[in-house]
């Protein structure tokens, strides 16, 4: 009975290391197509049409004026379409509208010079760019897959190549218009006639407007500390906060931050995401900046458009 029992042990043993043995064969063997597959790799062409093209995206929508009432319009929004990869077979790339980053994937039309783009189609906004390349431009149209989901279905594009750079000195010009003029706030004031002493009120709205610290303070190249934030205003914090992201590309959701930024002619919008971008010194000034907005005040004036 010993004998028999130390022989199955023997062939169990045997049987063990024969699987083994049969396993790594086969991953050996999965190894082996995967790197022939990585070898056989589909050929890229026109690496010279890669990169950011960026400019305006137009569709009919309700323009509301500061007097008088809503009508229909062309509105414009900013586009940035980034070509990553073309094959003989597919392009691939991501579109990024205020803040919406989707990725798409197409074809390219080598005589006509034409792109045709799907995004997934799993959200709303997804649509079908069909655009020309000519030199550095594209032009063309976006329509929704779904053309109840939203106002405006049909869109024009008209874009440039740009060359996206991280600069830390890159500021707002003071040339630029500092007020925030999507959020306008009722402020109810009196006014009282001198010759009869009768004290009318009336409303008044008013918008956040920056001060010249936007121009003075940059949280890309210098450590803040609480005495260069304790009598700012809420939206010259703001700026210089978001100063930050718009260096490093970030496409903003928030109307207020891409009036400011689009006034300029470095900000190139490239990623929804660029928080693992920002430097050391930037996370810290970001933080500190954060604090701050959550209890300061804004300055408030009255502005005709």
């Amino acid at each position: 009975m010993k004998t028999l029992k130390i022989t199955l042990i023997s062939l169990f043993t045997i049987s063990l290391v024969g699987c083994k043995k049969d396993t790594q064969a086969i991953n050996n063997s999965k190894d082996s197509l995967t790197a022939k597959k990585d070898s056989m790799a589909v050929p890229e062409i026109y690496t010279e049409y890669y990169g950011i093209y960026m400019g305006d995206f137009a569709g009919k929508g309700m323009i509301t004026p500061e007097y008088g009432e809503e009508y229909e319009g062309e509105v414009y929004k900013k586009i940035s379409l980034k070509i990553n990869r073309i094959t003989k077979d597919s392009v691939y790339g991501q579109s990024l509208v205020e803040g919406n980053q989707r990725p798409f994937r197409g074809v390219f039309n080598e005589v006509s010079k034409s792109f045709v783009l799907d995004e997934p189609g799993d959200d709303k906004t997804d649509g079908r760019f069909e655009i020309k390349l000519n030199k550095d431009s594209l032009t063309g149209s976006w329509t929704a897959f779904d053309k109840s989901a939203i106002k405006a279905p049909t869109k024009t594009l008209k874009l440039t190549k740009k060359e996206f750079v991280y600069n830390p000195n890159f500021m707002l010009s003071k040339d630029n218009d500092l007020i925030d003029w999507e959020n306008p706030k009722d402020f109810v004031e009196k006014y009282t006639d001198e010759e009869t002493g009768k004290t009318e009120t009336f409303t008044a709205s008013k918008n956040r407007v920056a001060s010249d610290a936007v121009f003075k303070l940059n949280a890309s190249k210098q450590k803040l500390t609480e005495k260069d934030l304790k009598n700012l205003r809420k939206l010259d914090m703001e700026i210089i906060k978001n100063s930050v992201f718009a260096r490093h590309g970030y496409s903003f959701k928030k109307a207020t931050y891409r009036n400011f930024f689009e006034q300029t002619d470095w900000y190139i919008p490239v990623s929804s995401n660029v928080d693992n971008d920002l430097s050391p010194m930037e996370k810290e000034n970001v933080a500190l900046l954060n604090r701050f907005i959550k209890y300061a005040e804004d300055k408030y004036d009255s502005f005709g458009r």
